[in-house]
């Protein structure tokens, strides 16, 4: 149990996982029976001297490419598996949703498999007898719990194993991308029950590809890439360096798989110099931090005008306004793609467009040529600041090129004197009819 407040519920120290990989099972067997002196595998490294603390309380996201290790450290800190090297701490009760099926007997029924997992969590039967309405009543898939749970959807499954999860009173809940299989009314089911948790202090990590609800619900995220922990922040500050890793635009340190004459000494080196030199950056307040690119194309200018063409930064709401960048081309380019996206202050991306979205521009340009681009629409989002984002990219081949992006590089603030509810006004007309009056006209009265 944790008795501080501010004692880390999770602490992951130095963890190293490293896999053996064998060109041919008869390799495996040769080796375990000790048949031969030479060494038949190659070590591929999921995680590489990775370390960080949760505090109680916190809701942590955990985001990176596929096979970056995001699952590997969730299944150490549960106990699925154990690091090669290194330490992890847990302090409190845990429940995990990992991979479909895990802590499952597929030959079971739904309520067979709730005992199942009540026990394995320490409860005794009563104990889960009393919780099994709650239960029941959160995954809600009716006669189904009384079947096998290998005859479940995807979804039916989920929503058991999360209902579970939940109702065994866990002070630290864990969830690996789960709930995307789940439908959209579930999904919002288990986000607010998210919110809950969050409220009775209870602390949550989740790692998904959903980067808007990793905006939204986490309080810090930590970026992995290739076994190693590339940063941790804030979830605006590390989905953009995720951004750049996705496109190739984020200096990476090598891997262990990729350069074994690296120890874990000078990979972390590498890291922390790296996170210093952007922390310094934007303590300055420098734009450079927030953009990159090849440069075969230079964004030169941005700004936006009202509906009088007046260059502001202020736009009111209902009114058409425009959105405005400069491109200047240093090379030939077959069709490049200009764009825009806004975002909350917290980084949760709300909308955005591009000309090959909008099949506005798909044309050559050759090196030297400058355009004036412009985005004209109605603003239609709540009162409130917001930041605008800008790019210039497109394809050579099957190849996606980031010529020139600019992340956050300009506020508006949208004036309104009536705000609905979420991001944007959807505009409604709105009738109010007299029913009674309805039905005697129908019927010629």
């Amino acid at each position: 149990m944790i008795e501080k407040k501010d004692e880390a519920a999770i602490a992951v120290e130095h963890v190293c996982k490293v896999y053996k990989l064998y060109d041919k099972p008869t390799d495996r067997l040769k080796e375990a029976l000790r048949l031969t002196r030479k060494q038949k595998y190659h070590e591929a490294h999921a995680l590489s001297d990775v370390s960080f603390a949760v505090r109680q309380g916190e809701c942590v996201g955990i985001i990176g490419t596929n096979g970056s290790g995001k699952s590997t450290i969730l299944k150490i800190i549960t106990g699925v598996l154990n690091p090669t090297s290194g330490n992890v701490t847990v302090n409190g009760r845990i429940s995990a949703l990992l991979e479909l099926g895990a802590g499952f007997n597929m030959e079971y029924t739904g309520i067979e498999n709730i005992y199942l997992n009540g026990t394995m969590n320490g409860f005794s039967e009563e104990e889960i007898r009393t919780r099994m309405q709650d239960i029941l009543d959160f995954a809600d898939i009716g006669d189904y719990v009384h079947q096998p749970v290998k005859t479940y959807s995807s979804g039916m499954f989920v929503r058991l194993a999360f209902s579970v999860a939940i109702n065994i009173d866990p002070e630290i809940l864990i969830v690996d991308e789960a709930l995307s299989v789940g439908d959209v009314f579930f999904q919002a089911k288990c986000y607010h029950k998210f919110e809950e948790f969050k409220q009775m202090g209870k602390t949550i990590m989740i790692v998904s590809h959903d980067l808007s609800s990793i905006a939204k619900y986490c309080d810090r995220v930590i970026l992995l890439n290739q076994g190693i922990k590339l940063g941790e922040g804030s979830p605006k500050e590390m989905i953009d360096d995720y951004k750049r890793v996705l496109v190739g635009q984020y200096e990476l340190p090598q891997s262990k798989s990729e350069q074994s004459l690296l120890n874990d000494e000078q990979v972390q080196e590498a890291v922390q110099a790296k996170a210093a030199k952007q922390k310094l950056d934007r303590e300055g307040g420098s734009q450079k931090t927030l953009e990159y690119g090849s440069k075969e194309a230079s964004i030169e200018e941005i700004y936006l005008t009202d509906d009088r063409g007046t260059q502001t930064n202020a736009i009111l709401k209902g009114t058409e306004f425009g959105i405005h960048m400069r491109v200047r081309f240093l090379q030939d380019l077959p069709a490049p793609i200009f764009a825009f996206s806004i975002k909350t202050a917290k980084g949760t991306e709300i909308t955005g467009t591009n000309t090959m979205f909008e099949k506005a521009f798909l044309e050559p340009v050759k090196a030297g040529t400058v355009k004036d681009v412009c985005f004209t629409q109605k603003m239609s989002l709540q009162g409130g600041a917001y930041l605008i984002s800008f790019g210039v990219t497109g394809y050579e081949g099957n190849d996606f090129k980031v010529y020139h992006r600019l992340y956050d590089a300009l506020d508006v603030t949208v004036v309104s004197d009536k705000n609905t509810v979420g991001y944007y006004d959807m505009d409604s007309k709105i009738t109010v009819k007299d029913a009674e009056s309805t039905v005697l006209r129908k019927a010629g009265v």
